[in-house]
């Protein structure tokens, strides 16, 4: 019988009043008897609308069909089918956007709660499994994949599984990109990310670490030492800022360098070794998941007061629905139609405050979403400690700038033919943020997903002549 409530299980947590200050996971996950209820809500509709919705094409009902009959690793086959990321997509996955939009029990009331149910049933797999991967075939050919992100990982596991010899460039010291970097601990636990990573490495996956492509080795040489094939999936990286005065204080922060030091270098544990200012009073600029990271990252590092500055009201928020309520339920205070004008300096060149101007909205902009206007005589100022930019990034330029052929946007995005991913020089092909800009953990793994088919294509097809 399918369980017919208009709502799906609420996910356990933490208390806010708890996690506010710990790094700590704030989604427990569901248990088995909230696993199985959820799973027969599910009303296994013939077309799979929710399928349609998944950027990486996960067979949806198939596999909560497995959760249902507890055959939870059979489950977990059906999703990795399709993902090469199933713990991770789990977890940060917008599925309210995606999947979950288009399932058939959100026209009247909440629909199935998908993702929560690939987090359990990944993992159950996780927790459960000894069986080793069998690693495919070896196909003869080589392909490189620069980064270590959604996108790479997920070009180079598709490629592995075709049994093709894949080699990952990765700038920093450990692989997941924005995985390990951006996202923080009490979203995704970094040992999750680990976890993911061993997995494609057990497919043959090599991974080289502190590789800079465009500095320590370029695109011409990785073609020079025999990969046939090259995959651009090296994000967006690069902060943006507001060009306003005092963003050249002490104590201002762009969210990447904040998050980074937080998440991949581990200022918040006791004794590290990277210094970040523990502030107590915190402005974040956006209204993105970025920003939403970075306010409840500072709230964690003992700030009394954080504070999201964001220029239009909560209607355009552009962060999920889940980070913005978990923000305020951790304490932290929404400044919205309020836009900063400048960084005021205080003693010894650190940041005192920031002067803010109210906003109004007008009619919609390229984005769709209302033009703020500045409400005339209306500036004030907030009393800081700290200011973060969470206002976007874009791709670093160095790749572009040291290979020949490349053709890219203004902003600095890679061209590159959609789904394929091709670019305009032969053999090479991008996706995920360094062709988009920031997006989302799924659409870059949906990009790495069709580029990897295409460079299969492109090998074969050559290899044929």
């Amino acid at each position: 019988m399918p369980n017919m409530s208009l709502k799906k299980n609420e996910m356990p947590a933490q208390p806010a009043d708890v996690r506010n200050g710990n790094f700590d996971e704030v989604a427990l996950g569901y248990t088995e008897e909230q696993a199985l209820d959820e799973a027969a809500r599910c009303l296994h509709c013939k077309n799979k609308p929710c399928r349609e919705g998944c950027p990486v094409g996960i067979d949806i009902p198939a596999f909560i069909a497995r959760v249902a009959e507890k055959d939870y690793e059979g489950a977990y086959q059906v999703i990795a089918e399709s993902s090469s990321l199933p713990a991770v997509c789990g977890r940060v996955c917008p599925q309210e956007t995606q999947c979950e939009k288009h399932c058939v029990r959100a026209i009247k009331g909440e629909s199935v709660g998908i993702g929560r149910l690939e987090r359990f049933v990944a993992d159950y797999h996780n927790n459960h499994s000894k069986a080793e991967a069998v690693r495919p075939v070896s196909n003869g050919h080589r392909v490189a994949v620069i980064g270590s992100g959604p996108a790479g990982l997920t070009c180079a596991g598709e490629l592995a599984r075709m049994g093709y010899d894949v080699t990952v460039f990765e700038a920093l010291h450990l692989p997941g990109g924005v995985l390990v970097y951006g996202i923080p601990e009490f979203r995704l636990p970094k040992a999750i990310v680990s976890r993911e990573v061993e997995t494609l490495r057990s497919l043959g996956v090599k991974i080289e670490t502190n590789v800079v492509v465009g500095k320590s080795r370029s695109i011409d040489e990785l073609f020079e030492s025999g990969f046939e094939a090259v995959f651009i999936g090296s994000g967006a990286g690069l902060p943006k800022f507001m060009n306003i005065p005092g963003e050249n204080l002490k104590g201002v922060y762009s969210a990447n360098e904040f998050l980074t030091r937080v998440n991949l270098m581990k200022a918040y544990q006791p004794g590290s070794e990277t210094p970040i200012m523990h502030a107590d009073r915190v402005a974040v600029v956006g209204g993105g998941n970025v920003a939403m990271d970075a306010a409840r990252c500072a709230k964690r590092l003992g700030a009394s007061k954080v504070y999201i500055v964001y220029r239009r009201g909560a209607d355009e928020l552009p962060a999920r629905a889940e980070e913005v309520e978990h923000a305020k339920e951790e304490g932290i205070e929404f400044r919205l139609l309020t836009n900063p004008i400048e960084i005021l300096r205080g003693e010894n060149g650190f940041v005192s405050g920031i002067r803010c101007e109210k906003m109004e909205l007008g009619e919609p902009d390229a984005s769709g979403r209302r033009r703020p206007i500045p409400v005339r005589d209306s500036a004030f100022d907030m009393e800081l400690d700290a200011v973060i930019m969470a206002i976007g990034t874009s791709p670093n330029p160095l790749i572009k700038s040291t290979t020949k052929g490349l053709e890219t946007q203004k902003w600095g995005g890679i061209v590159a033919e959609e789904p394929s991913g091709q670019t305009s020089r032969e053999g090479v092909f991008a996706g995920g943020d360094a062709v988009t800009g920031a997006a989302t953990v799924i659409l870059a793994m949906g990009a790495g997903k069709s580029s990897a088919h295409a460079i299969d294509e492109y090998i074969r097809s050559k290899s044929a002549k």
